[in-house]
């Protein structure tokens, strides 16, 4: 099975702060699915290292007041393309983030706060049929792919 992931999940330092957030249980994934790294805002043009952003009345924004929206729409759709090409029928993706998150997102003050919502990648994802799980959710996801 090919599993798009969030590149940072596998230790790939793509972060808006330059840095990973390793999974545990990666060498367990990698055991079996082929895993397709994407990191939505790479693909969108931004920089590594990068100004954090959030959703903010249905655009992205740096903390600086910066419009990424751009970058994160377009980031979105070659993800979503990705994942078509590969046949990944699922995500794995960093929780909370504008990209990525799923189901939850930080709520647009920069102060940690969250709130239901998506990422715009992960909308996209779910749009085309691709199921999304978040980091939290991998011995979800593990036990659906041994039942395979």
């Amino acid at each position: 099975m090919n599993l798009l992931i969030s590149a940072c999940l596998m230790g790939i330092k793509c972060r808006y702060d330059g840095g990973t957030q390793r999974l545990d249980r990666l060498d367990e994934l990698m055991e079996r699915c082929v895993l397709v790294p994407v990191c939505p805002e790479v693909l969108g043009g931004l920089s590594t290292p990068r100004d954090p952003s959030e959703i903010v009345d249905g655009r992205v924004l740096s903390c600086k007041g910066r419009d990424v929206t751009e970058a994160f729409v377009k980031g979105a759709e070659e993800a979503a393309r990705i994942a078509r090409m590969c046949g990944c029928s699922c995500a794995l993706l960093k929780e909370r983030s504008p990209s990525c998150g799923c189901g939850q997102v930080y709520d647009g003050t920069f102060s940690g706060a969250k709130c239901e919502g998506n990422g715009l990648c992960a909308g996209a994802l779910l749009k085309q049929g691709v199921r999304v799980f978040g980091e939290s959710r991998v011995n979800e996801l593990l036990d659906e792919i041994k039942e395979l």
